[in-house]
């Protein structure tokens, strides 16, 4: 638990107390604490879950995580809890897009909520951004089309699943599939789901309990890493690659 001692301390100071007042509020006594700050002793598990309790963090952050790498508004209440939502920023105070290489999107699901792998991802700041916490995600596959294989999409962090918004794209990060890229459909009063469906009908929509789904984030913009070629921007190809999908584009074929 090498995390522990300096979180103990961390955390006390972001609430601004002494020992002594941090004691009593636990109804510990300060030589506890100390030892605990100085990493002569450890907290057995009767104080982890006081320390949980009190901070409001599960007992694995706490343990596994340095929490001086996160802001302290990088936890998000969800219910009772309070879960590690790791962030970055300049010295300016300002949030970077973290960016998550294609290589590094496999070990995503083991890291999204660890402050040390969020840190190691090279950051990008784009201005032009609605206000919100954001992350750059690749896409691979052609499910999403016309969003291509390589390119990379900005998505801004859903904090309450409930707030899904049928037939809207998001990035979801599941347990059992890792990192999506779909059009998602809120199923949850009904079922307590969400449908997510590919734009390329080859590909079948599935449903995910949302029990398994960890992260959601919505589409913002996307950042396409590749050219597009002539036939590719040829209007004739735009709605012929609409009409395989079966998308129905009123307002182009007016158009045309």
């Amino acid at each position: 638990m090498k995390n522990i001692q300096a979180n103990i301390k961390h955390l006390r100071s972001l609430k601004q107390l002494s020992q002594e007042r941090f004691a009593d509020e636990l109804g510990w006594s300060r030589s506890i604490v100390g030892s605990y700050e100085e990493g002569r002793s450890e907290p057995p598990i009767d104080r982890l879950i006081d320390l949980s309790n009190y901070f409001r963090i599960p007992i694995d952050i706490l343990v596994k995580n340095d929490l001086r790498k996160a802001k302290d508004t990088s936890f998000i209440d969800i219910g009772s809890k309070r879960v590690l939502f790791p962030i970055t920023v300049n010295e300016d105070n300002e949030d970077l897009i973290e960016i998550v290489p294609a290589k590094a999107s496999a070990g995503y699901l083991a890291g999204y909520d660890d402050p040390e792998y969020i840190e190691q991802l090279q950051k990008i700041k784009l201005p032009f951004l609605p206000t919100g916490t954001h992350r750059a995600f690749p896409i691979k596959g052609d499910s999403m089309l016309p969003v291509k294989d390589g390119a990379f999409v900005v998505a801004k962090y859903v904090e309450d699943i409930q707030d899904v918004k049928n037939g809207r794209t998001y990035i979801v990060l599941t347990k059992d599939d890792g990192l999506v890229y779909k059009r998602v459909y809120n199923l949850i009063e009904e079922k307590q789901t969400l449908m997510l469906s590919s734009d390329n009908k080859a590909y079948q929509p599935y449903e995910v309990p949302i029990e398994n789904v960890l992260e959601l984030w919505e589409f913002t913009c996307c950042i396409n890493t590749q050219e597009y070629d002539e036939k590719e921007l040829k209007m004739s190809s735009i709605m012929a690659m609409f009409q395989e999908l079966k998308v129905e584009l009123e307002a182009v074929q007016k158009m045309a």
